[in-house]
């Protein structure tokens, strides 16, 4: 089946970075648009950023100028760069991504979660 195995989370000092990776895999045909989303027990689950299949961005403002997200489709693969990471930032960080697994089947798929802590 269909999966996306996200990798790269851990602890990290304020103002440090750190890089998550987001592995489609499964019998794909196409992989669509990717996005991370992060999660606290504190907040609903809040976009963070999505990279279309033609490799267009967008960014959350409260990350613009510090997280890039980016993909290689060769594969399969989205990244997240998290540059002067802040403790706010600490959170469950989630892929997610349409993925077609023939030309006219679609699934939305979610990672199972990566948890970064922002902490001296």
């Amino acid at each position: 089946q269909v999966q996306l195995v996200e990798s790269g989370g851990g602890l990290v000092q304020p103002g440090g970075s750190l890089r998550l990776s987001c592995a489609a895999s499964g019998g794909i045909f196409r992989v669509n648009d990717m996005s991370w989303y992060r999660q606290t027990p504190e907040k609903e689950r809040e976009w963070v950023a999505t990279i279309t299949s033609d490799g267009t961005t967008t960014t959350a403002d409260s990350v613009k100028g510090r997280f890039t997200i980016s993909r290689d489709n060769a594969r399969n693969t989205a990244y997240l760069q998290m540059n002067r990471v802040k403790p706010a930032d600490t959170a469950g960080y989630y892929c997610y991504a349409q993925i077609f697994t023939s030309p006219v089947r679609n699934l939305e798929v979610w990672g199972q979660g990566a948890l970064v802590t922002v902490s001296s």
